[in-house]
This record gives structure tokens, sequence and C-alpha cells, in this order.
């Protein structure tokens, strides 16, 4: 599997959203697009995660940043998860994980002794001609929003 790195054209796709409406990343064109993965919808650190950028959307939008949230999910499970905490921008199901895939955030994980593939917490920043501007790996989901932003506002 390659991995992305900074400068690399950002692979396209399209994916279902919480609305069950297709989305490809190509819709953006000419704009940045923070594309953030995430392992599981209405788990405590993906709600923690999705809340501080929901909080921190209208400062992204002056940005011309647009938020797209990826995960293993249904659409389902997407537009529970949208409503449940108001969230202001678009989640993709990714159910087959093969975006996860080309973007390679699905991953052999640990947990609790087990083993098993899921999807390792990152977030691309692509920019607006869809190439990787840069890549975000080392965040708490806490604070990732503060990352996020900041390293946009010293880079603009």
């Amino acid at each position: 599997m390659k991995t992305l790195t900074q400068g690399d054209k950002a692979p396209d796709f399209t994916l279902q959203n919480q609305n069950d409406e297709s989305v490809s990343l190509a819709d953006f064109k000419g704009k940045k697009v923070l594309v953030y993965f995430y392992p599981r919808a209405s788990t405590p650190g993906c709600t923690v995660q999705a809340c501080g950028l929901r909080d921190t959307k209208s400062e992204l939008d002056e940005l011309n940043v647009v938020i797209i949230g990826i995960s293993p999910d249904t659409p389902k499970k997407l537009t529970n998860f949208t409503n449940k905490q108001e969230l202001n921008f678009t989640l993709l199901a990714d159910e087959e994980h093969a975006v996860c895939e080309a973007y390679g955030v699905w991953q052999l994980k640990k947990f609790m002794g087990r083993e098993n593939m899921g999807v390792v917490r990152t977030s691309f920043l692509i920019d607006e001609s869809g190439n990787i501007e840069h890549i975000f790996n080392k965040f708490k989901t806490k604070d990732h929003h503060e990352v996020v932003l900041k390293y946009i506002q010293e880079n603009s």
C-alpha cells in the first residue's frame, strides 16, 4: 500500500453522505478540503473530534476550507450522528473502506490485546488544485480542530 505524502495528488472519491447523496472530492475543486478519517460515528473520541470541528466551522469557512469526515459507517449511522451532535459539515460513508485504503488509513490496529483492521485517525488538508498540502496524524481528538486551524492560519 502506497503511503501518501505532502505534495501527492489526493485520490479522488465519490461516496454517499449522511443524506444518502453522492459527494465527490472533485466537487470542491478551487477550495481547500480537510478530509478527516475517523473510526466510528457516535463513539466518545469521534464525537469530541467532530464537535470540535463543528464549533470551528465558521472560522474554517472564512479560510475557504471545506470539512469532510469519512468513516466505515453506513449513511443511516451518519445521519443519526449528524442529528444528535448537530454537525454542520459533510460526513461520508466508506462502508467498503476503499477510500480509507486509498489514503493509507485502513491498517492493522491493536486494542486491548486484540488485533483487527480499522481506521487510523488521520486528516489530510487538500489544496485548491487537489494536492495534499498537509497530513495531520499527531493530535488528540479534543484538540484536533485547534491543530488544523492553527496550521491553516499560519500557512494561508
